[in-house]
C-alpha cells in the first residue's frame, strides 16, 4: 500500500507543476480504480486455478513497478494516467486475492472480525503512505517520494510467498468472459435482497472514502491558506493526512463490533448518513480554526471508516456458499467503481462550482461525494426488509 496515496499526497504539486485543471488531477487519482476495476475479475478468478499467493506476488510486482515508473518518467497527464492504471492492476492483484488467502483459511464466529482487521489494515497503508511521501518530498523531491513507495509492494509480495502456507488450487474451468464476468453468478448474487444492499452500500462507501481521500492533502492547502496569523498548519499537510488516516483506522474494527450488538443494517445507515453530513460541515469550516479543522476532518475520516469492515463482513456472512467467490468479485467491482468516479467527481465539481479557490465549491465537491450515503436512509426505507442484517 506504500504507493497508494502518493499521488493523494502530491496532488496540489503535480497539479500546480503541471498545469493540471481539478478536474484532470482528479481523473489521474481516479485511473488507479480504473486500472483496479479492469484486473480484479482476473485475479480474483486466477485464485481459483494457481496458488494465491503467486497472484498477490505479480500484484505487488506491478505495483512496485508503477511506483518506481511515475517516480522516473512521469511528466504529465497521460504519463501519469498510464502510471497510475498500472498501480490499480498490481493492487487489484494483492487486495482481493489477499482476502481470499485469508478466508480460505479462518472459518467461524472468528472470521468476521478477522477480515474487519484484514479491511482496516488497507487504511493502516494508506497511513504510511502519506507519511512517507510527507516525509521524503521536502527532503529529496516528489520523485524520489515515487521511487521510495515502491519498496512496499515488492516486499509484501514477496513476504506473501515465502510466510504463508501454499495450498493447492481446486480445478476450474477454462477461462472465458463467463468466467471473468460471471453475470448469471452476479445476477443471483444481486437477487439476494442483502447481497445487493451490502455491494450498493460499498459502493457509495468507497465513493466518499477514496474521493475523499484523494483531496485531502489539497483540503488541507486550501483550509490552511484562510487561517488567520500565519498561513498554513503546523504541520505538512501529507503528515497530518497520515496521522488522521491512522486514527480512522480503529474506527472500522469497532464499529464491526458494534454493528454486531446494534445489527448492521441500523449501524450502516447511520454511519453513512453522519459521514455524508459531516463532511459538509467540513468543507463549511474550512476557514474555521486549524485546530477546530482538524478536530472535523479526523471525525469525519473516522466516520467514513466506520461502516468499512462491517460491509465487508456482512457480504461475507450474506452471500450463499457457492456463490461467495463471484459475490466478492462483483463486490470488489462496484466498490472500487465507486472508487474510481470519487477523485473523478470531487475534481469536476470544484471546477464546475467555481475552482479551488472558492469556498462553495469545496462545499459542492463534499456534497457531491456524499450524497450516496447521505440517500442510504432514504434508500433503507423505500425498501424494507424484514431479514436482519
Amino acid at each position: 500500500m506504500l504507493g497508494f496515496s502518493t499521488y493523494a499526497a502530491l496532488l496540489p504539486e503535480l497539479r500546480d507543476e503541471w498545469g493540471l485543471s481539478n478536474s484532470q488531477a482528479g481523473i489521474i487519482g481516479g485511473m488507479f480504480f480504473a486500472g483496479y476495476v479492469a484486473t480484479v475479475s482476473l485475479a480474483t478468478a486466477l485464485t481459483d486455478r494457481i496458488d494465491a499467493r503467486r497472484v498477490y506476488l505479480a500484484g505487488g510486482l506491478a505495483a512496485a513497478a508503477a511506483a518506481a515508473g511515475f517516480g522516473l518518467a512521469a511528466d504529465g497527464f497521460w504519463s501519469a494516467v498510464a502510471f497510475q492504471l498500472l498501480q490499480g492492476a498490481g493492487i487489484a492483484a494483492t487486495y482481493m486475492p489477499g482476502l481470499r488467502l485469508l478466508s480460505d483459511r479462518i472459518s467461524g464466529p472468528y472470521q468476521s472480525r478477522y477480515i474487519a482487521f484484514y479491511t482496516s489494515f488497507f487504511g493502516i497503508g494508506t497511513a504510511l503512505s502519506f507519511a512517507i511521501a510527507g516525509l521524503i518530498e521536502p527532503l529529496y523531491g516528489w520523485r524520489s517520494a515515487f521511487l521510495a513507495s515502491a519498496a512496499g509492494p515488492l516486499a509484501a509480495g514477496l513476504a506473501v510467498l515465502a510466510l504463508i502456507e501454499p495450498r493447492r488450487a481446486a480445478a476450474a474451468q477454462a477461462f472465458s468472459l463467463g468466467v471473468l464476468f460471471p453475470l448469471a453468478a452476479w445476477r443471483k448474487v444481486l437477487a439476494d435482497r442483502a447481497a445487493a444492499g451490502f455491494t450498493f452500500g460499498y459502493a457509495a462507501h468507497c465513493l466518499e472514502l477514496f474521493g475523499s481521500r484523494a483531496w485531502m492533502v489539497a483540503f488541507l492547502a486550501y483550509s490552511g491558506s484562510l487561517q488567520a496569523g500565519p498561513p498554513g498548519f503546523p504541520w505538512h499537510a501529507a503528515a497530518i493526512a497520515a496521522v488522521i488516516n491512522l486514527i480512522a483506522v480503529p474506527a472500522s474494527i469497532v464499529g464491526n463490533e458494534l454493528a454486531l450488538r446494534v445489527g448492521r443494517r441500523h449501524w450502516i445507515v447511520a454511519v453513512m448518513a453522519s459521514s455524508g453530513t459531516t463532511g459538509i460541515v467540513l468543507a463549511l469550516g474550512a476557514p474555521w480554526h486549524w485546530a477546530l479543522v482538524l478536530a472535523l476532518l479526523t471525525l469525519y475520516s473516522m466516520l467514513v471508516m466506520a461502516e468499512s469492515g462491517t460491509l465487508t463482513a456482512g457480504l461475507v456472512a450474506a452471500a450463499p456458499g457457492e456463490l461467495r467467490g463471484a459475490a466478492l468479485g462483483l463486490y470488489s467491482l462496484a466498490g472500487f467503481g465507486g472508487g474510481l468516479l470519487g477523485p473523478v467527481l470531487f475534481g469536476a465539481a470544484l471546477d464546475a462550482a467555481g475552482g479551488a479557490g472558492s469556498h462553495g465549491a469545496w462545499i459542492a465537491a463534499y456534497a457531491a461525494i456524499g450524497a450516496g450515503c447521505l440517500a442510504a436512509p432514504l434508500v433503507v426505507r423505500m425498501n424494507p426488509t424484514r431479514r436482519r442484517l
